[in-house]
């Protein structure tokens, strides 16, 4: 690899430490640790790695759900299994992830990374290339919140530069398809979302093929250029392309709650300020990358940045809800108010929702 690409690695190092825990959320039911337990004559693997649908109770002692949601489905539990097997395997070094990975993919599989759509050997030279110069270990799985075939998950994260021996905490989110492939390969991962596009993107795409640079460019100007329907159905309005089952009454008040903000937010500033004292809770924690602000600092923050840019939020690419949580990931265009320049971008928020009579507010946010 060039020098020069080396050094975008390390300095998006954290950017792409975002997609590590897909890479250990594969299955295999059939891997042939247990038949060399059983087998002490059989050759053991040179990599000592977890892989068991059996240790989900162990692994979670060590890495907890600080706000768990029901997990009720055969389908849930083997998600839940995969994504504590993989912190599981991260943690023990780049070899081991790696061959949990192999476990995890097909060969069709895609991720992701701030954006950018990489393939696995993408994915994993992108990895090895970003822990020759970082030591990056998991910690606590702040939300893992599942429903049908997918997950998103936010979590800890430590990383220590290996030369100046500096650590740092951050957090990750993430949206993973699973697809149950049966017995032979189990649960496996179709594709995963991990961060949202940032000022790394035009050096991640350097990893693609030019096929693949302008299949994403072309979905970028599609968002760009869509109009948003003009209908008073918001579901209709604001889709979601990978929808998720909502059935309960809390799920539903969650959901209108949701597409009632984004409607109010489109019509500008004004609007979406008066909705806002609907939509959240008067005592709200609204976390970013930077900082903790109250309902009023985020008002302000929003009025500051509409002077300069005006933002549409165009759909949803995820809306998965559970218990009193939802995880929303979601497509916006930014128009320089100035130049008039437009841009597509996307967002993930965690949403903690509480009753409020016959409805919910938002009482703590969490947006990258």
């Amino acid at each position: 690899m060039k020098k020069n690409m080396k050094k975008m690695l390390m300095a998006s190092m954290t950017a792409l430490a975002i997609g590590v825990i897909a890479a250990g959320c594969g299955a295999n039911a059939d891997s042939g640790l247990a038949e060399d337990a059983a087998n002490p004559s059989s050759v053991e693997p040179v990599v000592s790695i977890s892989d068991s649908y059996d240790n989900t109770e162990e692994l979670a002692a060590i890495f907890p759900i600080i706000n768990p949601t029901p997990i009720d489905t055969e389908m849930g539990k083997n998600i839940q299994n995969r994504l504590l097997n993989g912190f599981e395997n991260w943690n023990r070094g780049y070899d081991a992830w790696e061959t949990w990975g192999d476990i995890l993919y097909t060969e069709d599989s895609l991720y992701n990374v701030h954006g950018v759509k990489l393939t696995l050997k993408e994915y994993q030279d992108s990895m090895n290339a970003t822990l020759q110069s970082s030591d990056i270990q998991m910690g606590n799985f702040n939300n893992m919140i599942i429903s049908g075939d997918w997950a998103a998950i936010r979590y800890d994260i430590s990383t220590t530069n290996r030369q100046s021996k500096k650590t740092s905490d951050g957090s990750v989110m993430e949206f993973v398809n699973f697809k149950d492939y049966g017995d032979k390969l189990g649960t496996r991962v179709v594709e995963g979302w991990a961060g949202t596009k940032g000022a790394d993107f035009a050096g991640l795409t350097s990893f693609q093929t030019d096929d693949a640079k302008a299949a994403q460019q072309a979905a970028l100007d599609a968002i760009v250029n869509a109009t948003i329907p003009d209908t008073t159905d918001l579901e209709a309005k604001y889709p979601v392309t990978n929808p998720t089952p909502i059935e309960n009454d809390m799920a539903k008040k969650i959901q209108n709650a949701i597409l009632n903000d984004f409607e109010n937010w489109n019509q500008g500033f004004d609007a979406w300020t008066v909705g806002a004292d609907a939509y959240y809770d008067s005592n709200l924690k609204y976390h970013t990358n930077d900082e903790t602000m109250t309902l009023a600092e985020y008002k302000a923050s929003v009025k500051n940045t509409a002077e300069s840019t005006d933002v549409k939020r165009i759909r949803f690419d995820n809306m998965l809800i559970s218990g009193d949580w939802a995880a929303i990931h979601y497509r916006i265009t930014n128009q320089d108010t100035k130049t008039g320049e437009k841009t597509a971008g996307d967002v993930m928020q965690f949403l903690h929702f509480a009753k409020d009579g016959d409805s919910v507010k938002v009482i703590e946010c969490w947006t990258k």
